[in-house]
């Protein structure tokens, strides 16, 4: 028996216990959930800085009791300096993937919280941002013991990011990487914090700090300027929305892959998945197979919203799904091509007592973003914009101020039977694929949330961890099972037992009756915190 975690005042999952932490202290104190979630985006982008950070992008699906949700898009564009002939120039085929000239997007994540700290005070909060970043500029002046996923991960690239600016003084010990359990100080960064607590969370992008950062930036090599940090501003948008037989389910809009995600759900209800039995041969080829339809949906339109061609909502319609779900076969695996590849990123949720439900998600897209940490400011910078290309007739090339394809998507749920679920996770490609699984363990078969996160999971194509295109499961599924998606055609990779590269999942539910039932990734370093 796996048992969830279960409250009845308020509910808190991250993938760090720490965050989970600074979430509930915030709920205790009156604090409502779009508060909480600042302090537990704080505190996650100081203690599990390989996976995310203020230097990134964050997206937030938001549902308030007995009104439609609204969206957050922190979704920083492409500056105003850079396009396709600044890098050829350059003499570059592709946009270099890690340094400075990878770190070629506005870091729009702190802009959300500014936009999410409004909308908290909307609905009566009073909390001040110095209060809710109070925990992030603790560890990081004080600091934090290192996890074994980021002493990991920093050996895993020290060779790729060693000569990067700034890579070496902030996240090795004299060019080694630090052990597990080791204190980790980022003192930059906790006077960053604090200043973004005392003068303001836009001060990033208009106060005195975005000068300081535009001159770090520059310091670097970085393309972006001052003037593109200052024209920035995440905005407030309405979420996709699916109807479901179970209820209507939420996710971002693009540029991330939350239609994705949505897809992919809406073809496995068309296809009656709850015939089979859970975690059978043919839920997990069905979902699989749904996946790649999705991804072809996804490589053919989704982009920066102000260049697709198509309306994303429409995509969820029957009309659109018709062919998809035709191509759909039972007996075998269709052929699949490559993915998008890594993503480096952490998902949260809370829900508090009067129901107001938040499901986020931050970024700074690889493991260290591009590896450069500014030198003033101690500020990680994400490389998000490398996956931008240089071809010009593709969807996703590179223009001045355009938005860049984001594998992140915060899910929710809103059941039939009064049920509310945030749910999600980190890792790439992934990201859509374990949403599917949670959700239709959770939503279809009726599994409790940390039964739905803990059991065996799934993942086709590239992720942050590996690059090979294979069908990946985790090595607790059955022999028979195995054998059976091998004989559908799939081409199966066996992966540990709990395995990070199929992402660090959570969930939390609210019952009709205020009660509270969450699940945490026993991959993560993480936990479900609820009183």
């Amino acid at each position: 028996m796996i048992n969830s975690t279960l409250a009845t005042r308020g509910m808190a999952v991250a993938p760090h216990s720490l965050a989970s932490q600074s979430a509930l202290s915030v709920l205790r104190e009156g604090g409502n959930a779009i508060e909480a979630m600042i302090a537990a985006a704080a505190t996650i982008a100081v203690v599990y800085p390989h996976m995310n950070g203020i230097g990134g992008d964050g997206f937030w699906t938001v549902a308030l009791p007995g009104q439609a949700p609204f969206g957050i898009e922190a979704a920083g564009t492409a500056a105003r300096g850079v396009s396709r002939e600044f890098y050829r120039n350059l003499g570059k085929a592709a946009i270099p993937t890690r340094g400075p000239l990878s770190a070629n997007t506005v870091a729009a994540t702190v802009s959300g919280w500014d936009v999410a700290h409004a909308a908290a005070a909307r609905i009566g909060g009073r909390l001040p941002v110095a209060r809710l970043l109070e925990d992030a500029v603790h560890y990081a002046r004080h600091g934090i013991p290192v996890t074994p996923s980021q002493a990991d991960n920093t050996r895993n690239k020290l060779a790729e990011l060693l000569r990067h600016p700034g890579f070496r003084d902030t996240f090795t010990v004299d060019g080694e990487a630090p052990r597990a359990g080791a204190l980790f100080r980022q003192p930059r960064l906790a006077a960053t914090l604090e200043r973004l607590g005392r003068d303001g969370l836009d001060s990033f992008y208009r106060g005195a700090l975005a000068h300081d950062i535009a001159a770090d930036l520059a310091a670097c090599g970085s393309p972006l300027a001052l003037e593109d940090l200052q024209g920035f501003r995440a905005r407030s948008v309405t979420p996709l929305h699916l109807k479901h037989s179970v209820g209507e389910l939420y996710n971002m809009t693009p540029p991330t892959q939350g239609l994705v995600s949505l897809i992919i759900l809406a073809l496995l209800d068309r296809l009656d998945l709850q015939q089979y039995a859970p975690d059978s041969v043919e839920h997990i080829h069905l979902v699989v197979e749904a996946t790649k339809q999705a991804f072809l949906i996804r490589d053919r339109h989704i982009t920066d919203p102000d260049y697709m061609q198509v309306d994303p909502q429409s995509c969820l319609c029957d009309e659109f799904l018709a062919p998809y779900l035709a191509a759909i076969r039972s007996d075998r695996a269709l052929p699949w091509g490559k993915g998008k590849g890594p993503a480096d990123t952490v998902w949260m949720g809370v829900i508090d007592g009067e129901g107001r439900a938040v499901s986020f998600i931050q970024s700074i897209y690889h493991e260290f973003g591009s590896g450069m940490v500014l030198p003033a400011t101690g500020i990680n910078w994400q490389n998000r914009g490398c996956s931008f290309s240089l071809d010009p007739g593709h969807i996703n090339t590179l223009e001045p101020g355009k938005k860049p394809f984001h594998t992140l998507n915060p899910a929710l749920a809103r059941f039939s039977d009064g049920r509310v679920m945030v749910y999600g996770t980190m890792g790439g490609d992934g990201q859509p694929q374990t949403q599917a699984a949670v959700f239709t363990r959770v939503g279809v078969f009726g599994q409790h949330p940390q039964q739905a996160i803990s059991a065996p999971r799934w993942l086709l194509g590239r992720t942050w961890g590996l690059p090979s295109d294979s069908l990946k499961l985790e090595s607790r599924f059955a022999p028979e099972i195995v054998a059976g998606l091998r004989a559908l055609g799939h081409e199966v990779e066996l992966l540990g037992d709990f395995d990070e590269t199929v992402g660090h999942a959570g969930a939390i539910l609210r019952y009709p009756d205020g009660s509270f039932e969450g699940g945490s990734d026993p991959r993560s370093n993480g936990g479900v915190a609820g009183f």
